[in-house]
């Protein structure tokens, strides 16, 4: 049995170097470092390097992609079909040439932008037109609506939603980065003191005169006797 077992292992070994050399023996196409750039034209027609292209040999699991500045480098074969690809630009072949004397290939690939444009697609929030007929019938176009929105609109009800409402990512981000501008500013100095500035001190008597310091509710009441 062990016998058997051996002289299979053997035959299927022969068979396996076999195929191998025959193979080898069949292709006998010379290695290429295959390199270079991928790019591409903007809009006013300059020349520029054009990043993520996928770069693949056809038939294989071999490839690579441009980085940042469109380069790219691969081991190929003479004859070896080699593909760019890139979301909204077209696809480009290119053969290997075999009769190059140096085991090196520079090669600069343009592509071009796909022009190819989708149907316009309209969305709405009606599922057919009967819909749109029914909601269009049914808006309410009285004076509600607008007085609703002047009361919304109100400086006062803006002034206490000015004091509530928090602050956005956006907002903070730039309230920060007005402050350490301020602080670069006046680095290595004293920083300007408004007590001792005349136009915050006519802005502080125009308010004052003005009843902005007054609370609301005084406010109110003095709207009322008038």
């Amino acid at each position: 049995m062990n016998s058997f077992i051996n002289k299979t292992i053997a035959l299927s070994a022969f068979v396996l170097i076999s195929l191998v050399t025959v193979t080898a023996q069949n292709d006998t196409r010379k290695a290429i470092q295959f390199s270079g750039k991928v790019v591409t034209a903007d809009v006013e027609g300059n020349v520029i390097p054009l990043p993520y292209v996928n770069i693949g040999i056809r038939g294989t699991s071999r490839g690579t992609s441009s980085i940042d500045d469109g380069y790219f480098s691969l081991v190929a074969l003479e004859g070896d079909t080699i593909a760019f690809t890139r979301i909204g630009f077209n696809d480009v072949d290119f053969v290997v040439p075999d009769t190059l004397s140096t085991n090196f290939y520079f090669y600069v690939q343009i592509m071009a932008e796909d022009d190819y444009l989708l149907p316009e697609a309209v969305i709405f929030p009606w599922p057919s037109r009967e819909h749109f007929v029914y909601e269009f019938l049914a808006i309410d176009i009285t004076d509600e609506l607008r007085s609703q929105a002047q009361r919304n609109l109100a400086n006062e009800i803006l002034s206490d939603m000015r004091h509530t409402v928090p602050a956005d990512g956006t907002e903070t981000s730039n309230l920060e980065i007005r402050t350490a501008a301020k602080d670069f500013q006046y680095s290595g100095q004293y920083k300007p003191q408004n007590i001792l500035n005349p136009l915050a001190w006519k802005k502080f008597i125009e308010s004052w005169r003005n009843g902005d310091f007054k609370s609301k509710e005084k406010k109110d009441r003095e709207k009322k006797k008038k």
